[in-house]
């Protein structure tokens, strides 16, 4: 279980993805450094990662023909970090907007699993169960 406390993941995020600070920087219409210490980053947790993580950042390195592989293992690394997070508001969030975004083009899983960490590669593959979808190397032998 994650031991980040849920006030962190915001200023982490910034951390470990600062690649995300200007759509962060946008989306409050101040610095990024402040945005993530606001109460609001942490409440509107799934707009954060859905608008300043996984569609500006994640999703065009995984669509890329050429990712960047240490931005990838960033990126992974933050998610490793509170994926199985105790708060349903956190663990909720990595699910529906980051692991399920996976879902929305053919590939893009397959694209992740090299880059995954050991429980984001773990709840990947109980979505796909729950979906029905079997993807061979990863949860189909």
């Amino acid at each position: 279980m994650s031991d980040v406390p849920d006030e962190k993941i915001p200023p982490l995020l910034l951390h470990l993805v600062p690649e995300s600070a200007e759509y962060i920087a946008e989306k409050y219409r101040m610095s990024a450094e402040s945005a993530v210490l606001t109460r609001d980053a942490v409440v509107d947790l799934y707009e954060v990662l859905a608008e300043c993580f996984t569609t500006p950042v994640l999703m065009p390195q995984l669509e890329s023909p050429t990712p960047d592989p240490e931005l990838l293992g960033r990126c992974w690394g933050f998610v490793e970090r509170i994926v199985d997070h105790t708060s349903r508001h956190v663990s909720g969030a990595v699910y529906f907007e980051v692991l399920e975004q996976l879902l929305n083009a053919d590939g893009l899983v397959e694209a992740a699993w090299p880059y995954m960490k050991e429980r984001s590669r773990a709840r990947t593959v109980k979505m796909l169960n729950f979906y029905g979808i079997l993807l061979p190397g990863i949860n189909r032998r």
